[in-house]
């Protein structure tokens, strides 16, 4: 069987800087051992402007679904890092390193099977899901992005995707997810304004089949940046 990168998509909900600082410090600890365990390039961000309450965004790669499996339970087995991070871990009730955690399992589109990093890790990264009514709906919307052609249009336009990924255990499903990267906001404008004009995107998005009232019932967009030990 082939094997299918996956993707872990981590939201934080923190309400103070002590706990941002607590969640960097543990994946400071983490990302070498997540790194010598075979998952490599992972993401740690924060909102472009960011308000607390707030979020820290953290996304993880995987080989394939046993791969997550296999790697999470490494990381509950490591003594070593248990013990340097008990400050996460084992954080008192009375002050938690977080308010909760939202996770995400993905798997990559089969035209875009791995994570890329983008050479420039200052820029901002625009985080957007598509949810569906149905889940025929997201099947095809996903098929909008392989058989169609959708995504050589992202890499043509050079908007820098990093991932797409089905989520496959989450909330909000039906959805697709992925993330793009820009130097900052107005790289971001001009390149969505050159995507809407783009041939291919309204030859694709004419067809009454690829109608967005068909397929999608919410698109939600987040501008994050890159912070603390983050590898992307």
């Amino acid at each position: 069987m082939q094997k299918e990168t996956c993707y872990e998509l981590k939201i934080y909900s923190i309400k103070n800087e002590h706990q941002q600082k607590l969640i960097e410090d543990f994946y400071t600890l983490a990302i070498p051992v997540l790194n010598q365990l075979g998952a490599e390039k992972i993401g740690i961000f924060k909102p472009s402007e960011p308000t607390l309450p707030g979020k820290i965004y953290v996304l993880i790669p995987y080989n394939d679904i046993s791969h997550f499996s296999e790697l999470n339970t490494a990381l509950d087995n490591d003594l070593n890092l248990q013990q340097a991070a008990s400050a996460y871990l084992s954080a008192p009730p009375e002050a938690p390193a977080y308010e909760r955690i939202e996770s995400s399992l993905m798997r990559a589109l089969k035209d875009f099977p791995t994570l890329v990093a983008p050479a420039n890790k200052k820029g901002i990264f625009e985080l957007r899901q598509y949810q569906s009514a149905s889940e025929a709906a997201g099947k095809k919307k996903i098929q909008m992005f392989n058989e169609q052609g959708e995504i050589e249009i992202f890499k043509r336009l050079q908007f820098n995707p990093v991932f797409w990924g089905e989520t496959i255990v989450g909330p909000d499903r039906p959805n697709l997810t992925y993330m793009v990267a820009f130097e900052d906001t107005a790289d971001k404008d001009a390149k969505w304004a050159g995507f809407m004009e783009d041939a291919k995107w309204k030859e694709i998005s004419s067809l009454p089949e690829n109608s967005n009232d068909l397929l999608l019932n919410l698109i939600t967009s987040t501008l994050l940046v890159a912070t603390g030990p983050s590898q992307i």
